[in-house]
């Protein structure tokens, strides 16, 4: 197997366009380089060694990428910090990972300056002026840009979004080995969707980096000498221009992101080209399948799925599968096993709902001191992350819905996403959350939390329009019993539900079955 990596590439194409930042300014290989080795001589002048921690909190820029080149070739563990959390959510954070250095940015300040107690002084760092924070790019001239001694296979450990509980992070195995060593079988995964090394790319990142699969593609494209063009604040519009603008070939979005390029005007869309795609990958949720053909239509054959978590993964869905297999979010990479298992975790029939278990080589992690959740999530070298789906009789898998999101009426199971792929379809919807609330004689009645479209009244009129809308769709027990209006949903940036946030005042001092 070749040796990929940024860093080889970077030396031998220093001139070559790496990263194109929101605001247009454009970085070379060489440059990211030479920051990121010199983030080496500095950090380790001030004591780091190899399996020390380090965090950020950034806005999506070159920093965080030149944060993670300098940890992957330095043995250390990255953590990007979630810009929108609060700041006894990062002190958790930053005191839970042992970091060592902390970077932040003037527009982080106002919530992490004050969560950074637990590290030192002369290790707290900032992209701009921030009071008692040391000048990041200071700090980086001052030392060497020579490639570094001792080079060692570092990584992220990031944390999971915290949507049912406390974030935990979730951290692989060190090895002393050559950074290469790693890069090369992490860059090796984008050949699952025909992404191959040699090959011309730009990939779009459309979502902050903080997030596991959003950095994990943009470095893997930059371990194959790809350009990286970032996106900050998400716009449909946004997107569609910069694909048009540097002949983007790649990106990486999540189904609300797909539903909402599909409701542009037709005139806006067609005011832009879009035939530089080659792969559109989509993840994170599942997608209704009325949207994915309609992108299909759109874009032509180029959207892959795959589903996988921030532990691991996973299945793939080519775009010749899901059309002939609808709904799929595919089979398993070539690594890769997966089961649906019972509560018993006894294997069910083909067809039947049960929690989905994988099983990815060798690959183990840990959450970061939390060994009774760690030990949950394991079981016969597979692990959960407690999502609920079925095989069919192909082996192919389809997901139903997270297992805490399941609706229990009556002694039936509900799936609040196939209620949600009904709602969203609704040229009236902008976005929406289906859960499950209290009922005296069901155990659980289904809500429905409806976010309207710009300009359109959210009234009794449109609740009535929406009811009979599913009365059309969905069975009478499916069907939403209330149906409530929100200005916006507690979405990430990502595209991420916080559906505890809308769900747990139903609950309030009383217990789920789930």
């Amino acid at each position: 197997m070749i040796d990929i990596g940024f860093w080889g590439h970077a030396a031998a194409h220093p001139d070559a366009l790496a990263v194109v930042e929101p605001d247009g300014r454009e970085h070379a290989a060489g440059d990211l380089l030479a920051a990121a080795n010199q983030l080496v001589h500095g950090l380790r002048a001030l004591g780091l060694v190899r399996g020390d921690s380090i965090a950020c909190c950034l806005e999506n820029a070159v920093e965080p990428l030149e944060l993670f080149m300098a940890a992957a070739q330095a043995g250390w563990f990255l953590t990007p910090i979630n810009t929108h959390l609060a700041t006894p959510e990062i002190a958790y954070i930053v005191q839970d990972c042992g970091a060592r250095a902390v970077f932040i940015s003037p527009r982080t300040a106002a919530v992490a300056a004050d969560a950074v107690a637990s590290v030192p002084p002369a290790a707290r760092f900032a992209k701009g002026p921030v009071d008692g924070f040391k000048d990041y790019d200071a700090f980086k001239a001052a030392q060497s840009t020579a490639t570094p001694d001792d080079r060692s296979a570092g990584g992220p450990m990031t944390y999971t979004s915290g949507t049912t509980g406390r974030p935990k992070g979730v951290r692989r195995a060190s090895y002393h080995v050559p950074p290469e060593a790693v890069s090369t079988p992490q860059a090796m995964f984008l050949g699952l969707f025909g992404i191959l090394p040699g090959s011309p790319g730009v990939h779009l990142t459309v979502a902050p980096l903080y997030h596991t699969a959003v950095l994990n593609f943009a470095t893997n494209h930059l371990h194959l000498g790809h350009t990286i063009v970032l996106m900050d604040k998400w716009t449909p519009e946004g997107t569609l221009d910069r694909i048009s603008r540097y002949g983007v070939t790649c990106s990486h979005m999540v189904p609300t992101q797909l539903i909402r390029l599909l409701k542009l005007p037709q005139d806006v869309k067609d005011g832009f080209d879009v035939s530089s795609l080659q792969c559109m990958i989509h993840s994170a949720a599942p997608c209704p399948v009325p949207v994915k053909q309609a992108m299909l239509d759109w874009w032509g054959p180029v959207l892959y799925e795959y589903y996988a978590a921030s532990e691991g993964g996973g299945t793939l869905a080519s775009p010749q599968d899901w059309l002939k297999k609808p709904g799929t979010v595919g089979k398993p990479w070539p690594i890769s096993q997966i089961r649906v298992l019972d509560d018993d975790k006894q294997p069910v029939p083909p067809g039947t709902p049960g929690t989905v278990w994988i099983r990815m080589g060798d690959h183990t992690f840990e959450y970061h001191q939390a060994p009774d959740k760690t030990d949950q999530a394991w079981s016969e070298g597979f692990f959960t992350v407690g999502d609920a789906g079925y095989l069919d009789d192909d082996g192919y898998l389809f997901l139903c819905d997270r297992k805490a999101d399941m609706i229990i009426s009556g002694g039936v199971n509900i799936y609040p996403a196939e209620i949600e792929s009904v709602l969203v379809q609704h040229p009236k919807v902008a976005d929406v959350a289906v859960f499950g609330v209290p009922d005296d004689d069901w155990g659980e009645s289904v809500k429905a939390v409806v976010e309207a479209a710009v300009g359109v009244p959210a009234d009794d009129g449109l609740r009535a329009e929406l009811q009979d809308w599913c009365q059309g769709q969905l069975a009478r027990y499916k069907q939403p019993r209330s149906l409530d209006f929100v200005p916006a949903l507690p979405r990430d940036p990502n595209g991420k539900l916080y559906k505890r946030k809308l769900r747990d005042p139903y609950w309030e001092g009383r217990d789920r079955a789930i």
